[in-house]
């Protein structure tokens, strides 16, 4: 372990200074001095009104955008009927991202893209343009008003152990995914 590993969240800080300031350094620079400090990070994907396919690749496009965050492999796109919400079925998938970024930080960008596909939360469990959930971050357990990690649902979810399963097996147990067989779920991509 990094003895200077829990310094990522003011090294997140550190990067968003410079942007303002407008602090030319060369991005190869700043990947050597962060290489050491990143995070990795899984990321739900899910989209049930309009074009959900479409609204999670243009997702995929936009966090790879995301300040000092890098989009490292994601799962299939899987159909799912809705769970505990109504609506058309879902579209699902999972992301593993590497970041330095601290959760919140992440957390507050993945509600921007929500925001910017018309995301809306009239009520709990409404159906959705576009929802980002973050799953993991790293080993690390959170709990706060607004954020909870790991996710709080994750393990009771087909929608997100069969696509975790598919990009990192060391993180699904069989039996997780034996307790989730009875939910419908078809890989379609």
């Amino acid at each position: 372990r990094h003895p200077l590993k829990n310094v990522n969240v003011n090294l997140g800080v550190i990067l968003k200074m410079l942007a303002v300031q407008q602090i030319p350094i060369k991005m190869e620079v700043v990947e050597v001095l962060l290489r050491d400090f990143k995070v990795s990070v899984w990321v739900a994907l899910g989209a049930n009104l309009g074009d959900a396919a479409g609204a999670l690749k243009q997702a995929l496009e936009a966090i790879q955008n995301i300040p000092a965050t890098h989009l490292e492999q994601s799962s299939s796109f899987y159909k799912t009927a809705a769970i505990d919400s109504s609506g058309p079925d879902y579209i699902n998938a999972v992301v593993r991202l590497s970041t330095v970024l601290s959760a919140p930080d992440l957390l507050k960008e993945l509600f921007k893209i929500e925001k910017n596909h018309g995301r809306e939360r009239p009520f709990w469990n409404a159906p959705r343009t576009l929802d980002l959930d973050l799953l993991l971050y790293g080993s690390a357990t959170i709990q706060s008003v607004f954020l909870q990690v790991p996710h709080p649902r994750m393990y009771q979810r087909a929608f997100v152990l069969l696509p975790l399963h598919e990009i990192a097996p060391q993180l699904v147990t069989t039996e997780q995914i034996a307790s989730v067989s009875d939910q419908s779920i078809v890989k379609i991509i």
